[in-house]
């Protein structure tokens, strides 16, 4: 039985993670500016990749060692084919916890002049971008999505309360979706989009 007092030290030098965490990840938000307006910058994902044609933000996986603010620089230095030194990283806007992985999302200029010139790797089909202003003043939809669970002979559904009629609550959630654009920006993207937006417009 471990005494109070060596509890006690374990728990003051303890990082708190999110429970059954296997993965982080880190992506940046880029804010190009063209004239004197800001605009985000958004990639649309090569065919040949996992999720082909979504909308995304450039990011990856976090490597062993790496924080998340280096990672957030290395892929889009990767992705958008710039030097680290075009980046100024301004910050870290709030997180997600989906499953077993962590998103963590900086928000930062890209210093170019013009974004058109910006030539991306063989995992980004093309470019484009929203103007700020614009995306404070159209936010998202958030469209209901019900997944519905099925009897398996591994789950011990008689072992809780209503069964397989338990109200699991990851099983109802909400997906953003901003309808006034032609390009299709809804999910992780646009909750970040949409973060970001709500964070900043009292500053505005």
């Amino acid at each position: 039985m471990p005494e109070l007092k060596s509890i006690q030290s374990l728990l003051s030098t303890y990082q708190p993670k999110p429970i059954n965490q296997k993965t982080s990840y880190a992506i940046l938000l880029p804010l190009i500016k063209i004239g004197e307006a800001y605009h985000v910058l958004y990639q649309v994902r090569a065919q040949h990749i996992s999720q082909p044609g979504e909308v995304a933000f450039p990011g990856g996986q976090v490597e062993t060692g790496e924080s998340l603010r280096a990672a957030a620089i290395r892929e889009t230095v990767e992705e958008l084919n710039i030097a680290s030194d075009q980046i100024q990283v301004l910050g870290e806007i709030d997180f997600l916890v989906s499953g077993s992985r962590t998103i963590h999302c900086f928000v930062g200029e890209i210093l170019i002049e013009d974004w058109q010139t910006i030539s991306p790797n063989e995992e980004v089909e093309r470019l484009f971008v929203l103007p700020l202003d614009q995306l404070m003043a159209t936010p998202p939809t958030y469209y209901p999505l019900t997944s519905s669970l099925q009897a398996s002979t591994k789950f011990p559904f008689e072992r809780i309360p209503n069964g397989i009629h338990y109200p699991f609550k990851d099983f109802q959630r909400t997906i953003p979706f901003y309808d006034e654009f032609e390009e299709n920006l809804w999910g992780m993207t646009a909750l970040f989009t949409h973060r970001f937006v709500e964070m900043v417009r009292p500053a505005r």
